[in-house]
């Protein structure tokens, strides 16, 4: 069934489904009228000669240059052209297609003032597959995406470039092909088509959605090494975390103590007293992060459905506001705080792998989980490459939202530069995957040597799936196809989807 776009309802997980699973766009009948009534406001005012930002004027510092009619037919054109301006190698599809959902939902509001056909043009291209090539580099979130957003607009004019049915193909051609007829923007369209922060939010919704799942693995890896630990279980006591009042540290130490329900190891005799931090630490950390993540859906879900653009057009009073509605910052800061604290559950996972690779920490088992110490180096190598990923990713959190650059004379003397912060974060989750997948190859190991004891249900499911996929090391070999092909499982759902059907699904927040 077709996603309706109402510009009220859309969510991350439609906004996903849409990107990565094509599923088909339809425009809500009463948003399309809400287009035409607020076009009809714009076309009288155009008449009236009255002085609108963008429309009958210049942007950035030239928005004191007042344009004549002739001029305002073809102003919208040379304005996609000249701010077209990007650099570096092309989005990923699924992030474009975001992006023009993005932006049809901010159009649904009927508050941008562009024509209805352009909003309807984009439908078109995202339910018959034509995707703008958009660079990644050039937005500095504010005024929006523009840099991107302009060569995605450029195509709805039969130019610019698009992918089409796994080609790169000029735009006129791709939209020849899917059979979508191009458009001349006349006033307001072309600045309606670009001036939000639609890329870098589509960014981080895509980010959201994946790294709750990636959370939840980081758990599964944390309670399979604290099993292999013979870790003391009483820092997970759910009435220790409710005490202090998180609701995330809570939902940790339940999804721990869920995953090694029934576990022989953590029934064995030997546990200290106290365990070190990065163990008993676990849920008031991973906890934290679950805290801020939710709060980062909250303030992404809002701009998702909010008018960001400039100037806005309210037909019910007859105003035109301009302002900053295109401003990146409220996604951009949520957004750091979910970078640094995914680099935060990788800093406390390479921590744990330590524990079980150091024979003075790791309870019994054998130095870097080689049966061949000496001869063998075991797992000893695989810490250096977690301790790379994190390395990077502490230099990745160093925020671009403190990064403004001014620009356009100081007419934009402070900018978002949220582009930067979701593309900064994307890479700190794709190195995150690496750390828990090493955690995870790890755990599985030592857990061969804690045989013949059972390790909980849950753990015992992620066990299972990771010597699907790697095999025990009996003696060295090269580690970096396991390295890879454990990047994989974790990032394709397929350890999460074997535990929460061993286990029951596992909270989120």
């Amino acid at each position: 069934m077709a996603i309706m776009m109402d510009g009220h309802s859309l969510t991350i997980e439609k906004l996903y489904a849409i990107a990565y699973d094509h599923e088909l766009v339809e425009l809500h009948p009463e948003a399309v009228r809400r287009m035409e009534i607020c076009r009809e406001m714009l076309e009288r005012k155009i008449k009236a000669r009255e002085i609108m930002y963008g429309v009958n004027t210049g942007i950035g510092e030239f928005s004191e240059v007042i344009l004549t009619p002739e001029q305002v037919k073809q102003y919208q054109r040379y304005l996609i052209y000249s701010h077209a301006a990007g650099i570096g190698k092309p989005l990923p599809e699924e992030v474009v297609r975001g992006a023009i959902a993005s932006r049809i939902n901010v159009h649904c509001h009927g508050k941008s003032g562009q024509r209805p056909i352009v909003t309807q043009t984009f439908r078109e291209m995202l339910n018959k597959g034509v995707t703008p090539v958009m660079f990644e580099k050039g937005s500095v979130g504010a005024c929006g995406d523009l840099s991107p957003m302009a060569q995605m607009a450029l195509v709805l004019i039969g130019e610019g470039e698009a992918f089409y049915k796994g080609e790169r193909l000029p735009g006129k051609v791709a939209m020849e092909r899917a059979g979508i007829p191009t458009i001349v923007y006349e006033a307001r369209d072309g600045l309606a088509a670009i001036n939000g922060s639609n890329v870098l939010t589509a960014i981080a919704a895509f980010i959201i959605y994946e790294t709750e799942r990636w959370l939840k693995v980081s758990e599964i890896a944390a309670a399979m090494t604290l099993e292999v630990l013979k870790a003391n279980m009483k820092p997970f006591d759910v009435r220790l975390h409710t005490e202090r009042g998180f609701r995330g540290s809570v939902v940790s130490a339940a999804n721990i103590l869920r995953l090694t329900e029934g576990s022989e190891i953590l029934a064995l005799k030997g546990k200290k007293v106290q365990d070190a931090y990065s163990m008993r630490s676990t849920p008031q950390v991973t906890g934290a992060v679950r805290d801020a993540l939710k709060y980062a859906r909250q303030q992404v879900e809002i701009e998702l459905n909010g008018v960001g653009d400039n100037p806005i057009f309210l037909p019910e009073d007859g105003v035109v506001l301009t302002g900053a509605n295109f401003q990146g910052t409220p996604v951009s800061l949520p957004m750091e705080m979910v970078g640094t604290g995914i680099t935060t559950i990788c800093v406390l996972s390479e921590r744990r792998l330590n524990r079980l690779l150091n024979p003075a920490l790791s309870m019994g088992l054998p130095a870097f989980l080689s049966k061949g110490a000496g001869m063998f180096s075991g797992l000893m190598l695989s810490q250096y490459t977690a301790g790379s990923l994190v390395c990077e990713n502490r230099i990745l959190c160093h925020p671009a939202a403190t990064g403004s650059v001014p620009a356009a004379a100081d007419q934009e003397d402070f900018v978002s530069m949220g582009m930067n912060t979701s593309l900064k974060t994307r890479q700190i989750l794709d190195n995150a995957y690496g750390v828990v997948a090493i955690e995870l190859i790890a755990g599985a190991q030592a857990l061969d040597f804690r045989k013949p004891h059972r390790p909980g249900k849950g753990v015992r499911a992620a066990y299972e799936v990771v010597r699907k996929h790697v095999a025990y090391l009996e003696e060295d070999r090269p580690l970096f196809d396991d390295h890879n092909e454990m990047v994989e499982v974790v990032r394709s759902d397929e350890l999460l989807e074997a535990v929460e059907d061993a286990v029951g699904e596992l909270e989120i927040y």
